[in-house]
């Protein structure tokens, strides 16, 4: 793979600064693959460089999205690059799913969900990553606790959010049915992104995704994927067994989202030694859109916790954040986050809570 030019800095004098800028002109420098895999194309996009020593944080989105759409806000949030400056980063388009793609044929067979966890050897194989740290949403956060079960030794940390690890019942089977025959393709992938008080609240957010979402000129793509995921089999994760993620993961979930009672779940399911629980309060069906700040600061001690990160970047990062809330006036939540840092992260297998 051939390397992004280096950015280098020497007219700053703030070593903080100069590390911001250097992550943001890292994250415009953008290399795009489009990677051959057993089960299709798949489009990838790069940023930064990779790091000696130091996992790829790869990331696989949610259904009725792409990558931008999933995870811009959290990566383009101010305090996200004194982190990802650290790592290099990679996005996963599923297949079909990136922007511009061509609309597959009627009766075109799509990779299963177990069959897109399979694409993931042939990208780490391309750009030659040995491991990663995964970051997934919904359907993606599925796909990399998959693809996790098949391959551990690659995969040094998990942040799931919404994830469901249970195939749909017969319940939730007949439900999706009539559910469909009254809402359209559109509509049930809206309701799966967001709860229902944000549809009803009709929020910019909302507004935005539901535009996106109707207006996709590949929207049939969108469908297929959609499909997949209310196909999924069981993970069969069991507690104590041979058959579970082993190593370090955070699951997210907003408080009041439509998967929230499936995390609960699959917390149960997970070492409570290698697992933290984050249920984030006003944050809706999608934390890292609405509320980049509190998810950047629990992925901050999560890596802490893996090892990676010098504490004083820590430091620098926890006390310009602190600086920040201090001047919104927002004392409670700077208290929160200071009572974070005294420990490092939370307890792993704890139920985590965070209000403004």
């Amino acid at each position: 793979m051939s390397e992004l030019q280096e950015v280098q800095i020497t007219d700053l004098q703030d070593p903080l600064k100069a590390a911001e800028l250097a992550a943001k002109l890292l994250q415009v420098q953008e290399q795009k693959h489009s990677i051959e895999t057993p089960y299709g194309v798949v489009t990838v996009t790069i940023q930064g460089t990779p790091k000696p020593k130091r996992p790829a944080i790869l990331t696989f989105h949610d259904v009725g999205m792409d990558h931008k759409l999933c995870f811009d806000t959290l990566f383009k949030y101010e305090d996200m690059c004194e982190i990802v400056k650290n790592f290099v980063v990679c996005h996963i388009d599923a297949p079909g799913q990136e922007e511009g793609a061509a609309i597959y044929p009627v009766g075109y067979q799509y990779p299963s969900l177990d069959q897109l966890a399979e694409t993931i050897p042939s990208v780490l194989q391309y750009l030659n990553f040995p491991s990663i740290i995964g970051i997934g949403v919904g359907a993606g956060a599925y796909v990399l606790a998959r693809y996790t079960l098949s391959h551990p030794n690659t995969v040094e940390g998990l942040v799931l959010l919404n994830i469901d690890p249970n195939a749909k019942g017969w319940m939730d089977w007949a439900a999706h049915k009539l559910t469909g025959l009254t809402s359209s393709i559109p509509e049930m992938m809206l309701c799966h992104l967001f709860s229902a008080e944000e549809i009803s609240g009709n929020s910019d957010v909302v507004r935005q995704y539901k535009t996106a979402i109707l207006n996709s000129p590949i929207l049939s793509n969108n469908q297929l994927y959609w499909n997949s995921y209310n196909s999924r089999r069981d993970l069969n994760l069991e507690r104590g067994g041979d058959h579970t993620l082993k190593c370090p993961v955070l699951l997210v979930v907003g408080d009041q989202a439509p998967h929230e009672d499936a995390v609960v779940e699959c917390n149960s399911k997970l070492d409570p030694i290698q697992t933290s629980f984050l249920k984030m309060a006003d944050s809706g069906g999608q934390p890292q859109i609405t509320q980049p700040g509190k998810l950047t600061e629990a992925f901050k001690y999560f890596v802490q916790g893996m090892g990676y990160m010098a504490s004083s970047c820590m430091t620098r990062l926890s006390r310009s954040r602190t600086a920040s809330l201090s001047s919104e006036g927002n004392r409670s939540r700077s208290r929160t986050l200071s009572q974070s840092s005294e420990s490092g992260q939370s307890p792993p297998g704890t139920f985590t809570e965070v209000t403004c």
